[in-house]
């Protein structure tokens, strides 16, 4: 299978102290991977490493089915906390510095202005933007140079509401434009709307990888009926199967979990009253994503 990055027990030690543990994940074409990981969990060290900014004392990595990593760094962009721009200069002066610097062509900047939404700025000076403009610009010079691959560390961190909608938008755009997006964050709930991949990462080490898919099942609504005791919930347990044809059914102590939400409870609180069952409590839960990841996260 073709990959775009892929890692292998990628690990950094500072003072005896693993910042990241043997870390092994594979970022597929067409990916938005969601690094999933509290304050200090190793998200920005990782990067770091892969980036050829911070050197891994164990561990490997590469890029695009194992191509040179001099050639694959060509089809890399980033952009690591706050973006390096030059606050006294608007965004189109930002972008032609930036496209001397890499030797690209600067027929690409109007197109780019575009992407991210900065077409209208002029001659505003960036030091005026606001930090959602200064997070879109800083995109827009990542991607100078027609990257496959976007490593983004944190891009909505500080953002306002208004902000973080515009950057959802924008990675969702740059994905359907056939961009392979990485991106850091600890903000749950904008990745769970976004992100095809999750890894999530506590305290150094990958604890889980799944997909939107997998997340989802995981995460899904269900019914709960509470009985007064173990036996009662074994006893209702088999009336709920027969009633809801339904084999997503379990018993967690006193309850009955259902997979998926009842709308009608009364057929079913009919037959286990008729069964001498007594229900002490019937209730549609639903895990978010938010929840899961939280657990996750702390271990």
């Amino acid at each position: 299978m073709s990959y775009i990055m892929q890692t292998k027990g990628l690990t950094k030690i500072y003072s005896n102290t693993k910042a990241v543990d043997n870390v092994s994940i594979t970022l597929e074409p067409g990916d938005i991977y969601g690094f999933v990981g509290k304050n200090g969990a190793g998200k920005t060290t990782f990067i770091r490493m892969i980036l050829g900014l911070s050197k891994a004392n164990e561990g490997s990595f590469d890029f695009f089915d194992g191509e040179p990593l001099e050639t694959a760094k060509r089809k890399i962009g980033s952009l690591i906390e706050t973006p390096s721009i030059y606050k006294n200069m608007s965004a189109k002066d930002n972008l032609l510095m930036y496209c001397t610097m890499l030797d690209v062509d600067k027929k690409c900047i109007g197109e780019l202005l575009e992407t991210v939404g900065l077409t209208d700025t002029g001659k505003k000076k960036a030091a005026d933007f606001s930090l959602g403009m200064k997070q879109r610009l800083g995109i827009a010079m990542a991607l100078v140079g027609d990257p496959e691959l976007l490593i983004l560390d944190e891009p909505i961190n500080g953002l306002d509401p208004k902000g973080i909608v515009e950057m959802r938008e924008l990675l969702i755009s740059l994905k359907n434009k056939g961009k392979t997006i990485f991106v850091s964050s600890h903000y749950l709930g904008e990745l769970e709307k976004i992100a095809t991949r999750y890894g999530i990462i506590a305290s150094g080490r990958l604890v889980e990888e799944l997909t939107r898919e997998e997340l989802s099942e995981k995460c899904g609504s269900h019914t709960v009926i509470k009985t007064k005791d173990s036996e009662q919930a074994l006893k209702a347990l088999k009336i709920v199967k027969d009633i809801l044809k339904n084999d997503d059914v379990s018993v967690e102590k006193r309850s009955v979990i259902i997979g998926s939400v009842v709308e009608d409870v009364g057929v079913i609180t009919n037959e286990l009253f008729k069964a001498g069952i007594t229900v002490k409590g019937f209730s549609n839960d639903d895990n978010s994503a938010e929840e899961y990841f939280i657990k996750k996260m702390e271990g």
